[in-house]
């Protein structure tokens, strides 16, 4: 492990962050359409530059809570191995530099639901728990549906 250079954002009262090399843009919540039968936390597919993205309520994922109606919510676009995804987050509020040596992951590994936690940065003044957005997409139940979906949309266009 090295030193990261990562995004943070917001969801609930609690700081998370994003490796800068996964992600692409940082968008606002504009029109979404909805997709039938996906889980909760699917708000639907946006596009964002010529691309179908899928949003996923971070929020929801994290907390039961969307933050859909946050009139400040922004989407984190990311890349994972085989589609971008949308995160829906209260806030991404910085870029910064974690020192490797302010990271570690102890205890996290122990809980299976939230794999895509990788490591927890414990800073000066905060907490980050750093999101792998690979596992998370790998991990949520219903992604593979999303994926399909998606690769079904585009075959037609």
């Amino acid at each position: 492990m090295n030193d990261l250079k990562a995004v943070v954002i917001q969801c609930g009262k609690e700081e998370y962050a994003l490796a800068v090399e996964s992600v692409i843009s940082i968008e606002l919540l504009e029109q979404v359409n909805r997709i039938p039968h996906l889980p909760d936390y699917m708000l639907g597919l946006m596009r964002i530059r010529e691309e179908l993205v899928p949003i996923l309520d971070f929020e929801q994922i994290l907390y039961g809570n969307s933050a859909r109606d946050n009139k400040d919510a922004l989407v984190v676009v990311v890349q994972t191995e085989n589609l971008y995804i949308g995160l829906l987050v209260l806030d991404a509020k910085e870029i910064i530099d974690i020192p490797e040596s302010s990271m570690t992951s102890t205890g996290l590994m122990a809980y299976s639901k939230t794999a895509y936690f990788t490591t927890v940065a414990n800073l000066e003044n905060r907490m980050i728990t750093v999101v792998d957005p690979e596992i998370l997409s790998k991990s949520l139940k219903g992604m593979d549906d999303i994926e399909e979906y998606v690769e079904a949309q585009l075959a037609q266009n």
